[in-house]
């Protein structure tokens, strides 16, 4: 008997899920991710639909001494929701959302997407701070901070996160608020997957929309860098309000004049975190800097804006690589620089983008959370992103030696970890990126994962 008859005969008893197998024929489709580089194989892929089957995979993946890799929405760049030889704990089929209107919180299933929280929230003229991707996991995107569209006056997800329900390593549920197992709360806003399996998140509601001001004017990268100055200087005055980032892009297609298609533009893309028509009014110098290639502006729906950027990244078609560090300033010779990386991406799908900070989200003070500090002005990410394997090497290239090249303007080393490239640097970069709360998570993690059984992840080991 192989050893996974030997798991199924095993769960099936207590199993409510789908159990599935490499000799299944879903095995192939359950065990693909977002990107399409990742090509790894576990022994079992547990696809859970309740909390019970989630102790129960843990369990067993403990009592085999197997490795476990968790799947919220399966969208982190470096495939960290599936190993090899180990037990893929799938949450897909836990993607429930409730609202409670009268207290502003929602309540999110592990394996919950943004899109179902937006729908849900929205249903009641309510929103908490999510991605720019809406298939993106919920559990993914904030376990490692969460940067959306409303960072400017409600911060990053983690800042709403208010309770978890866990699954540590020992296979028991554990609830963490601010007075129930508080340390693991904390170690929760920023410390990634590294302390057991979320299967419950609480977040804090504010009133957003349904209407947003979206403005998302984009110039041609040969007209020059006066309109991103221009943005920089802008939000210096006015990014409380305002959740931005300056992407470059390749255009094309019929939104583009054809005259433009195949060449380098970016988007000074702005959702105001207020009123639509107050917006519209102070948003519009970013759409007089100069020539436009294109306009994209608007008053829309904010369920609308959350899937603008959807097309750009649908999943398991492209091949992924990115890097992301955070920025002290964005200076002249900083922007000068984003420009001539965006110029020599060797792929047209290639992005890169210039996002701004402040706001709300610089008002939580280091400690407060395990992400740490919020002194960063800006942040600047590489996202290659290409089809073919045989073009690989070039594109990751590209994306490492830009981030590289911009390590003088960075801030004290520090990176987004939703942003890894393929993990390779994660011990330094972990370490830097947590700064003076790097030790405490050490300890959280030893409490709660002495073995470091969760560790597919920007890991931080347990102490010996």
């Amino acid at each position: 008997m192989d050893d996974f008859t030997n798991m199924l005969d095993t769960l099936s008893h207590d199993f409510r899920g789908e159990m599935i197998g490499p000799e299944d024929a879903r095995f192939d489709a359950a065990r693909g991710v977002w990107n399409a580089m990742i090509d790894r194989r576990p022994v079992l892929i547990a696809q859970c639909k309740t909390v019970g089957d989630v102790q129960t995979s843990v369990r067993l993946a403990v009592d085999r001494d197997l490795p476990i890799a968790i799947r919220g929405g399966g969208h982190n760049v470096a495939g960290h929701a599936v190993c090899d030889g180990g037990v893929m704990i799938d949450l897909s089929l836990m993607p429930g959302v409730t609202v409670d209107a009268s207290a502003r919180v929602a309540k999110v299933e592990g394996g919950g997407l943004w899109r179902d929280v937006d729908a849900a929230t929205q249903a009641h003229g309510l929103a908490t701070p999510g991605g720019l991707i809406s298939d993106t996991g919920v559990a993914g995107l904030t376990l490692s901070g969460g940067i959306g569209w409303l960072r400017a006056q409600h911060g990053l997800a983690i800042d709403n996160l208010v309770a978890a329900d866990v699954v540590t390593a020992n296979g028991k549920l554990i609830h963490t608020s601010a007075v129930e197992n508080p340390e693991l709360l904390w170690a929760l806003q920023g410390g990634g997957g590294n302390f057991g399996v979320v299967v419950g998140f609480e977040f804090a509601l504010h009133p957003i929309g349904p209407e947003v001001m979206f403005t998302a004017p984009i110039y041609l990268v040969e007209g020059g860098p006066e309109p991103i100055r221009a943005w920089r200087d802008f939000l210096t005055k006015h990014g409380d309000k305002i959740g931005s980032l300056c992407e470059f892009s390749t255009a094309g297609g019929e939104d583009f004049p054809e005259e433009h298609w195949g060449k380098r533009v970016f988007t000074l893309a702005c959702v105001y975190n207020g009123d639509a028509a107050e917006g519209e009014t102070l948003l519009q110098p970013l759409r007089e800097l100069g020539e436009m290639s294109a306009d994209f502006s608007g008053r829309m729906n904010y369920c609308d804006v959350q899937q603008l950027f959807d097309t750009l990244m649908p999943a398991g078609d492209f091949r992924c690589y990115w890097k992301a560090r955070y920025l002290s300033d964005l200076t002249d010779e900083m922007i000068d620089l984003a420009m001539a990386n965006a110029l020599a991406a060797p792929s047209d799908n290639s992005l890169s983008s210039l996002w701004n900070f402040g706001g709300a989200t610089a008002k939580v003070p280091a400690e407060a959370t395990a992400f740490g500090d919020r002194s960063m002005g800006w942040m600047y990410s590489l996202d290659g992103v290409w089809t073919e394997p045989g073009d690989d090497d070039v594109n990751i290239a590209w994306s490492r030696e830009g981030w590289s090249n911009s390590e003088r303007f960075g801030h004290h080393g520090r990176a987004y970890l939703n942003f890894p490239g393929h993990g390779e640097d994660n011990a330094a970069l972990t370490r830097a990126s947590f700064g003076a709360n790097y030790e405490r998570l050490v300890e959280i993690k030893t409490k709660y994962d002495p073995q470091n059984r969760f560790c597919f992840n920007q890991n931080i080991a347990p102490e010996a």
